[in-house]
């Protein structure tokens, strides 16, 4: 489907502003400040911002380079050539091998006019200037992301319930009709979020710290953890006084699937389920031990789950202070 984005109609504006203000100023080869301008607009505030750093060392480097060989040497064509065996690797070693081919343009500009004074450096100077500024000042501008990672946040969770009440009702009523769609879902809108969130980070200069990352990466260790106790459920072939007891622990946990923690809560009851669990009789027959060891096994996963949130600092963010004084695990 055909669709413009955000960045294309920045790219577009830009430059057109470029082109239009390199041309007020009487600048020669003025459209090449409007090629700056689509290289150095990029898809976050930090990459737009290498980009017209690498561009603009390049570019430096590359009429410095110029004068160099073509006054010592000539303005030949294979001057050209010799230019770029030095060049290249020089700008490769100096992290701006990104910048290249918008220095090649300026390389070419000097050559063509044959000769290297004041005034086309200036000109070649305010050329770069024009293009990085217009870009830089065009990705000043990034939509928020925010809605759409509290979107993934919501819906995942909302996912965990419903694998939850999956495997409640297995244990409770030892049957079960799910097709598993949300597992698949759930591996999907993970990745999804996951990029969203470095791209978030990146658009914003100051920010070292994504809590919305940590808080995707925390899920994934946890969705990780659902996949393995899914067999282990499903193994169970019936049904033993500690299934309810496991179940209704697992309800109350379903319950309160949040952003916030207090994963500490449930660690502490299900210490406490544990001890009961000790204390109970032995299992009587070998299919009773086997379910009971499965049990004791999906609950060891389930403490695994539950430190896995328990290490998990919180997300901030503007539009989350209606979710982090609520309960969670």
């Amino acid at each position: 489907m055909f669709r413009i984005g955000y960045r294309t109609i920045k790219t577009a504006i830009g430059t057109v502003l470029a082109i239009m203000l390199a041309q007020w100023f009487d600048l020669h080869n003025f459209v090449s400040a409007g090629i700056i301008t689509v290289l150095c607009i990029q898809v976050t505030k930090r990459q737009s911002i290498k980009a017209a750093w690498t561009r603009f060392l390049a570019c430096v480097l590359a009429m410095i380079f110029s004068s160099v060989f073509f006054e010592a040497i000539g303005y030949y064509p294979f001057v050209i050539g010799l230019l770029l065996l030095v060049f290249i690797p020089t700008t490769v070693m100096l992290k701006a091998k990104e910048g290249i081919v918008t220095s090649i343009v300026i390389i070419l500009h000097i050559y063509s006019a044959g000769q290297v004074t004041v005034h086309s450096i200036f000109n070649e100077f305010c050329i770069i200037l024009i293009g990085i500024g217009i870009a830089l000042v065009m990705n000043l501008y990034m939509p928020s992301m925010e809605n759409r990672l509290l979107s993934l946040l919501e819906k995942i969770e909302e996912n965990f319930h419903s694998i939850f009440t999956e495997i409640i009702s297995y244990l409770r009523m030892h049957k079960s009709e799910w097709d598993g769609k949300e597992i698949t879902e759930t591996a999907r809108m993970l990745e999804e979020a996951k990029g969203l969130a470095v791209r978030d980070l990146q658009n914003h200069v100051l920010k070292s710290e994504d809590s919305y990352y940590h808080y995707f990466k925390m899920r994934e260790k946890q969705f990780e953890i659902i996949e393995r106790v899914l067999p282990i459920i499903t193994s169970l072939e019936m049904n033993v006084e500690q299934s309810k007891i496991v179940a209704d622990f697992l309800e109350e946990v379903s319950n309160n699937i949040h952003p916030g923690n207090t994963a500490f809560l449930y660690l502490k009851k299900l210490y406490d389920m544990k001890l009961h669990f000790e204390g109970m009789e032995l299992p009587k027959t070998r299919s009773e031990f086997e379910v009971r060891a499965a049990l004791f096994q999906f609950v060891r996963e389930m403490e695994q789950y539950l430190l896995i949130k328990s290490s998990f600092k919180g997300i901030k963010g503007k539009k989350m202070n209606q979710k982090t004084g609520q309960n969670a695990h």
